[in-house]
C-alpha cells in the first residue's frame, strides 16, 4: 500500500462527501411517493451496524486493506479470489458513478457535448489525482468540504424564504404499509448509499489514529443520513409526489425553482457545482480502492503503474454498461443492489467476521493453553 497518512478529520470530510456523492441525485425511493424519506434514515440505522462490521474486521487486522486480510481468514487462494472480486466489485461501481455524472451533464447543462467525452475529461481528473496520492485527494476533499455545506445551507435558507415548502405535501404519512418500507429499506436505501462504507475498509489504514475510526466513520455516516433525509423532505414539500416521481433528478428541479425577489435564481448552476465535486470525490474513492486492491492481490511495486489502464478499464464500462439512461437507472436500482451489493456489503464481511472471531479465539485458547502448559 501507498505510504500515506491522513487525519481522522479528514476521514470524516471524505465519508460524509462520499455518502452524499450520487444519493442525492438518484438514491430516493420515489415510488413511495411521500413516505420516501422514511427507509433513510432505517437504511442508515442498518448501514451503522454495518460500518461496526467492517471496523471490526480492521481491529483485527489494523495494517491489512480487505484485499489483504481476507487472504488471512480464509486461506491465501480463496482469499484471492475473493480479492479479485472485490476489485472487479470497486471498477463496476467506479464506473457506474461515472456514468451517473455524465448522464446529468449531457441532459442538463451540456447537451450537445458527448457523453464519452465529458466521462473522459471526468476519469482522467481522477486518474490524476490517485496518481499524486491519497493523502493529495484527503485535502481536496477537506478544501471542498467547507464551501459545499455553506452552499448547502444557502440553499435550504433560500427555499424556504422562496416559499415553495408546502409540508401539506408530506401528508398522509405512512400511505404505503411497512412491507413496502422495509422492502425500500433492504433493497435501496441500506445497500445505497450506506453500504457502499464497504470500501472504506480498503482506507481505513492510512488514518493515523486508528482508535478514532470507528467514531469518525459513524458520525460521518449519520450526518450524511441526516443531510439525505432532509433533502427529501424538502424534495417532496417543494414538488409534490407527482413532479417528485417524474423527475429524474428530484433536487435539480428543487433547486431550479428558487427565486427570491426577482434576482436570486437559476442557482441550479451551485448544485451542479457540489454535485460534480461530491461525485469526484465518490468515483476516485471506488477507483483508488480497485487500484490498491490490485496491487496488493498481485503485489506489484507501486499502484501508480496500473492508474491508467484502470482509467481504461472503467471508462469502457462507464459506456457499455448500459445502451441509455432509463435501462442505466433500472439496473442500478432492480439488479445491483440484490446481486452485488448484498453479497459484498453484507454476505461476506458477516461471514469474514464470524471467521475470524473464531479463528482468533481459537488462537487465543489454544495460546493460553501453551502457556499453562510450559510453567
Amino acid at each position: 500500500m501507498e505510504k500515506a497518512k491522513i487525519s481522522a478529520k479528514q476521514l470524516f470530510v471524505i465519508v460524509v462527501l462520499f455518502e452524499m456523492g450520487t444519493a442525492i441525485l438518484v438514491g430516493f425511493p420515489t415510488q413511495l411517493k411521500q413516505d420516501a424519506w422514511i427507509p433513510i434514515p432505517l437504511g442508515m440505522a442498518g448501514g451503522v451496524l454495518l460500518c461496526l462490521v467492517y471496523h471490526r474486521l480492521f481491529t483485527f487486522y489494523p495494517d491489512l486493506p480487505l484485499t489483504g486480510y481476507v487472504q488471512k481468514i480464509v486461506g491465501k487462494w480463496v482469499g484471492k479470489v475473493i480479492a479479485f472480486l472485490y476489485i472487479i466489485y470497486y471498477t463496476y461501481l467506479a464506473s457506474r458513478i461515472l456514468r451517473d455524472f455524465g448522464e446529468l451533464l449531457t441532459s442538463t447543462i451540456y447537451t450537445q457535448t458527448p457523453l464519452f467525452f465529458l466521462m473522459t475529461i471526468l476519469i482522467l481528473t481522477s486518474s490524476y489525482a490517485i496518481h499524486k496520492g491519497f493523502e493529495v485527494i484527503a485535502r481536496v476533499g477537506e478544501l471542498f468540504f467547507a464551501v459545499i455545506y455553506f452552499m448547502a445551507i444557502v440553499g435550504f435558507f433560500l427555499i424556504i424564504f422562496s416559499g415553495l415548502i408546502h409540508m401539506e405535501n408530506l401528508k398522509p404519512m405512512f400511505e404505503n404499509d411497512w412491507k413496502a418500507i422495509f422492502k425500500a429499506t433492504l433493497t435501496q436505501t441500506l445497500t445505497f448509499p450506506f453500504g457502499e462504507m464497504v470500501v472504506f475498509t480498503m482506507l481505513l489504514p492510512y488514518v493515523n489514529k486508528p482508535e478514532k475510526t470507528r467514531y469518525v466513520g459513524i458520525f460521518g455516516m449519520v450526518l450524511s443520513g441526516v443531510n439525505f433525509t432532509i433533502a427529501a423532505i424538502v424534495n417532496i414539500a417543494t414538488l409534490g409526489t407527482d413532479l417528485f416521481m417524474r423527475s429524474p433528478y428530484p433536487l435539480l428541479s428543487t433547486v431550479s425553482k428558487i427565486q427570491l425577489a426577482n434576482f436570486i435564481e437559476r442557482l441550479d448552476v451551485l448544485f451542479m457545482l457540489y454535485l460534480m465535486i461530491a461525485g469526484f470525490i465518490k468515483v476516485t474513492v471506488f477507483y483508488y480502492a480497485a487500484v490498491i486492491g490490485a496491487a496488493d492481490v498481485f503485489k506489484l511495486k507501486s499502484y501508480r503503474q496500473i492508474c491508467f489502464p484502470f482509467a481504461i478499464l472503467i471508462l469502457l464500462t462507464a459506456v457499455i454498461i448500459a445502451p441509455n439512461y432509463t435501462e442505466h437507472i433500472q439496473e442500478g436500482l432492480k439488479v445491483v443492489p440484490i446481486y452485488l451489493h448484498w453479497p459484498f456489503q453484507i454476505l461476506i464481511p458477516c461471514t469474514l467476521l464470524l471467521i475470524a472471531v473464531i479463528r482468533n479465539r481459537f488462537t487465543a485458547k489454544k495460546k493460553s493453553s501453551t502457556e499453562e502448559y510450559s510453567q
